[in-house]
């Protein structure tokens, strides 16, 4: 989602601590005074009616044992009875509006007008600060990072907050470009243009398509910003083409220790191939050139097939199409294929009338978004009450019906099944051409906010595939199986070649090397906060099983986009020495420490993953 500031209106681990530390004390104070009172009236009415009784013995002190147990055990109900409230009040699922009540209603600290809270697309991760910079000019910029650096002020570059890890954001303070997004400059015949880092992909292909150029490949979708896009190493799909970083043939990049550089393949080729792929730790891209090829329309092609069938063909549909990709259904055997090729010359596009309309291929879903809302009472009633009519079921997409339906039951295994199958129909019943300009083509309906774990593994050449790609599939879905993971679709398969930046996940020194991404979700149809803990928790089961089971035997690593640090410190060790085996962490963290010597563009994250107490 957009980058949003607003007045923090959520109550923070600190906040927390201050009201526990407040309360505490008071509470118990009232009750121990209460038990003191008690005390002192009976002895009162006793020394009411001294001649019917005889003289009472002494008071017992208040250090006697008794006394001090019964001391203790007001305060330990005090405690308890503190500690279960604080725990119910903050563990309830409030509403938005909620809470901004409950922290008015304790009257915590006020609420300050420069605080920004800034929150990846998923809603996954969070950070408030005072610190949010948006520059206008590169003049701007490399004053800002100057003074940041003088006075040790972190500044982590954030692009357009879609990394599902939150990689760009940082408490102590971020700098965005997105008030820089201009392109600079066109070369028509070496097909190149110079743009600012902040540009949006979309923006980009908007702003080039009248010179008749694009990109040559795209991620799913087209709101990251092209600095954000190259340091994180993201991907579209053809076994052909690299990674995206690759299109990337000169960048300026702004650094505290040695100011704006300008670097490329022929200036300063070392520190080039590992700035492409940068993670926006040795300075905040500024500019950068990119090679562009021609616009051209594609022709997308739509099937379903079975993994059997697809054995015999993989290598074909490696080899001769452009851009191929392939959407898996957990528990059915449907494998959804999608290719995109340039419109034939001779041929032109295909002719082809589908056997179902849109809404032939859909409305299977819409009867069983109907069927399971009677079937989960709770959310039928709402329906009757006129919060949602089955009017408005028919003007849901795919994708939005898809998500509504996991929220009624999204880690019912059973439940979920029944809305792959739905989904497997609905591809088929979807099967297929479709022809546009590439930058409307190459995308995907992602669906709504989820967790997402994409690896990156090699699977030899064009011309001689491992066909590890396919086992690895096979294996997940085993696992999926045997384990009764309520695993979503799709699970989305591409390809791309090597890329020469060392950072890459696809990075490789053998020219004709290809590389296959594999991205497993769940989605988060909800702003229930208990609802969305539950999925987290089974989400990251899901993910904690693919690595024990699977990254070590297929040479997997996590896009650096995905990638989730572990709170454990010997899983966090474990994962720094694993780094270290694929990427060249040494020469990173030296090239941090010439370029960014007060660790300025670092956050947890980063530090975590290379911890510069173990450079070389």
């Amino acid at each position: 989602m957009p980058i949003s500031s607003h007045r923090n209106s959520l109550l923070s681990h600190s906040h927390f601590r201050h009201w526990s530390e407040s309360k505490i004390p008071r509470k118990a104070h009232i009750f121990i005074a209460g038990s003191s009172i008690h005390l002192a009236a009976n002895n009162v009415e006793s020394s009411l009616s001294p001649a019917l009784n005889p003289p009472p013995p002494p008071p017992p002190s208040l250090s006697t044992p008794s006394s001090e147990a019964e001391l203790r055990r007001y305060l330990g109900y005090t405690a308890l009875a503190l500690f279960c409230g604080a725990a119910t009040y903050f563990s309830f699922p409030f509403s938005e509006n909620a809470k901004h009540k409950k922290a008015q209603l304790f009257r915590y600290a006020p609420l300050p007008e420069d605080l920004h809270t800034v929150s990846n697309w998923s809603g996954t991760h969070e950070v408030q600060t005072r610190n949010f910079h948006q520059p206008e000019t590169l003049e701007e910029l490399e004053k800002l990072v100057k003074d940041a650096d003088e006075k040790k002020a972190r500044i982590r570059p954030v692009g357009s907050g879609l990394s599902p890890n939150g990689i760009g954001l940082s408490r102590a303070g971020m700098v965005n470009l997105g008030l820089m997004d201009k392109v600079l400059e066109v070369d028509k015949e070496k097909k190149t243009v110079r743009v600012q880092a902040g540009i949006r992909v979309q923006q980009l292909v908007d702003g080039i398509k009248e010179y008749g150029l694009t990109l040559q490949n795209f991620a799913s979708i087209r709101e990251q910003q092209i600095g954000g896009i190259i340091q994180v190493g993201a991907h579209g799909t053809g076994a052909r083409l690299p990674p995206i970083d690759e299109q990337v043939i000169s960048m300026k990049l702004v650094t505290p220790a040695k100011g704006t550089i300008e670097i490329s393949k022929d200036k300063d080729p070392d520190l080039f191939y590992l700035a492409r792929c940068g993670l926006g730790g040795l300075g905040v891209v500024a500019e950068v050139t990119l090679q562009c090829v021609e616009r051209e329309e594609l022709v997308e092609h739509t099937y379903v097939t079975d993994m059997n069938d697809l054995k015999k063909n993989h290598k074909k549909l490696l080899s001769e199409n452009k851009h191929v990709k392939y959407l898996y259904i957990p528990y059915t055997d449907a494998v959804v294929v999608v290719t995109c090729n340039p419109i034939s010359k001779w041929r032109g596009p295909p002719k082809f009338k589908p056997k179902y309309t849109k809404d032939e291929a859909i409305q299977h879903v819409r009867d069983l978004y109907k069927e399971c809302l009677e079937k989960y009472r709770r959310v039928a009633v709402a329906c009757r009450n006129g919060e949602f009519t089955a009017s408005l079921v028919d003007e849901l997409s795919f994708t939005e019906l898809r998500d509504k339906l996991i929220a009624l039951d999204p880690l019912n295994k059973n439940h979920i099944v029944r809305i792959n199958r739905a989904e497997a129909e609905f591809w088929r019943k979807s099967e297929g051409y479709r022809v546009g300009w590439s930058d409307e083509i190459l995308g995907f309906d992602c669906g709504g906010q989820q967790w997402v774990s994409e690896t990156c593994f090699p699977v030899g050449s064009v011309s001689k595939p491992s066909m590890k790609d396919l086992e690895y599939i096979e294996d997940l879905k085993q696992l999926i199986e045997k384990r009764r993971i309520p695993a979503p679709a799709p699970i989305e398969q591409r390809w791309t070649a090597r890329s020469r930046s060392h950072m890459s996940p696809a990075s490789s020194s053998t020219e004709d090397e290809i590389f296959s991404w594999v991205g497993i979700i769940m989605y988060l149809p909800t702003m229930d906060g208990r609802q969305r803990k539950d999925i987290t928790d089974e989400f990251f089961h899901y993910r904690r099983l693919t690595q024990t089971e699977l990254w070590d035997t297929y040479s997997a690593y996590e896009h650096w986009a995905k990638i989730e640090v572990p709170r454990d410190k010997e899983e966090q060790a474990a994962l720094q020495v694993r780094l270290r085996e694929r990427f060249p962490v040494d020469t990173y963290n030296a090239a941090r420490k010439e370029l960014d010597p007060n660790r300025i563009f670092a956050n947890n994250k980063l530090e975590k993953l290379f911890p510069l107490s173990q450079a070389a």
